[in-house]
């Protein structure tokens, strides 16, 4: 599965599609220019912030920014639940250890910010990322950020999840024992709406809670450039509404 994301995901499918271009100019020239053409063109214009703007600022914009005074359901929440993103891995200056990329850092600001003002228990969930390695959870790594670096006590760790859908049905069961039904779920706006998805169908309530939004920067003349990071957003985007397409294939 892993590698047939890699594989549908530029820049990589868009590499082997101007191979392919290539392949079938020695029979049609004009169909492979052509082809030729359109992946370089759909690369340059993926690699740009302006370009990742089409893909992303649609996906951001299915759930909404959380205003926990305007938003009723919010009321009844009954903890908070942040996912995991990444790590940094060795850290030296935190004596070696695994720690939460920026990634995941922002989700964990944002969580603690809500933890605050709400007053609810807070949970986090992520598993070992090398389990052939023997190192410490995203979760621990997690819950030691935000007792440690913003003061704020972490409830419940689920530990085994190595995806999404793990997230919601590992985290549900520990939700459900605990009497918890209703939750304010903190991730990226881009993985929002797939993580309430993932959430509801383990049978959990979900008040969105969504950080993180890129298309609300403002576009300059660099975001018509081609960078690194435009090529990254325009993955995350693509890579998620993939999974909102696969995830409605299987409740056909």
């Amino acid at each position: 599965m892993n590698l047939l994301r890699t594989l549908i995901i530029p820049p990589i499918s868009l590499l082997l599609l101007l191979a392919l271009s290539y392949l079938i100019s020695l029979r049609w020239r004009r169909a492979g220019k052509s082809l030729r053409i359109f992946a370089i063109t759909s690369l340059f214009v993926l690699s740009t912030n302006a370009g990742a703007y089409l893909f992303l600022a649609p996906l951001e914009n299915l759930e909404p920014v959380l205003d926990l005074k305007k938003t009723p359901s919010a009321q009844s929440a009954q903890a908070v639940v942040i996912l995991s993103a990444g790590r940094f891995e060795n850290s030296p200056e935190y004596a070696g250890a695994d720690v939460p990329d920026y990634v995941a850092l922002a989700r964990l600001r944002y969580g603690a910010k809500l933890a605050r003002e709400t007053h609810l228990p807070v949970l986090v969930t992520g598993g070992v990322v090398q389990p052939e390695r023997e190192e410490a959870s995203l979760a621990l790594g997690m819950a030691n950020a935000l007792e440690q670096e913003f003061g704020v006590p972490v409830k419940w760790r689920e530990e085994r999840a190595a995806n999404t859908r793990e997230n919601a049905v590992f985290s549900a069961k520990i939700l459900r024992e605990a009497g918890v039904s209703h939750v304010l779920l903190v991730t990226d706006a881009m993985h929002m709406r797939r993580s309430r998805f993932a959430f509801e169908r383990a049978g959990i309530k979900v008040t969105s809670a969504p950080t993180v939004f890129f298309s609300h920067a403002t576009l300059g003349v660099y975001s018509f450039l081609p960078s690194p990071e435009g090529l990254r957003r325009s993955q995350y985007a693509i890579y998620e509404w993939l999974g909102l397409v696969w995830y409605q294939l299987r409740d056909i």
